[in-house]
């Protein structure tokens, strides 16, 4: 479902990335796809030096759908970024797509903390957030790193996902898996 970032999806990935429902959205945006692949191989080069980490979103297929990647890196934290083609949605990929990015992010490659800020004008991602157990709404939790993303105006909420968090959550879902498969027995 994820793997590194390589140039040859370049094609691909910036076709779906120029879809109007995806690309306002997109942190890094490209008018070409010369463009877009030298955003990538930028991407790649940042990855290489511990600055983000970056992967390719793929469906069932292995055909590449979209991003996940985490930027800004500082202090065993970041931001989370994904974004997943127009004909993908609502098809569980983006959700599937985090959980095993915050489990490499977490359990192979020592991050503490996961920010997410969304656009309050964004009603796909907020819905989105809103399905996942393991996150919690951060505008009064962190007001600096709130205060730091909307320097100018109001347009992001923060939300957060702590290692802690997420570890508690991912138990918890594995114990219900348990017993739920013991009734079943």
């Amino acid at each position: 479902m994820l793997k590194k970032r390589d140039l040859h999806e370049v094609p691909t990935l910036f076709e779906l990335s120029s879809h109007p429902d995806v690309r306002p959205y997109i942190r890094h945006q490209a008018e070409t796809s010369d463009e877009f692949y030298f955003l990538t191989k930028q991407i790649i080069e940042a990855e290489s030096n511990g600055d983000l980490i970056s992967r390719t979103i793929l469906d069932e297929y292995e055909q590449p759908i979209g991003t996940i990647n985490l930027y800004d890196i500082n202090e065993k934290s970041g931001f989370l970024a994904t974004w997943v083609g127009q004909p993908f949605f609502g098809k569980g990929y983006n959700k599937i797509a985090k959980q095993q990015f915050l489990d490499e992010l977490f359990f192979s490659l020592d991050i503490e903390t996961v920010f997410m800020k969304v656009r309050k004008s964004n009603l796909r991602s907020l819905k989105a957030v809103s399905k996942m157990d393991y996150v919690a709404q951060a505008n009064l939790l962190y007001p600096e790193v709130y205060n730091a993303i909307n320097k100018i105006d109001e347009l992001y909420d923060l939300f957060v996902i702590s290692k802690e968090h997420y570890m508690s959550y991912m138990q918890f879902t594995q114990n219900v898996e348990e017993e739920t498969a013991e009734v079943v027995s």
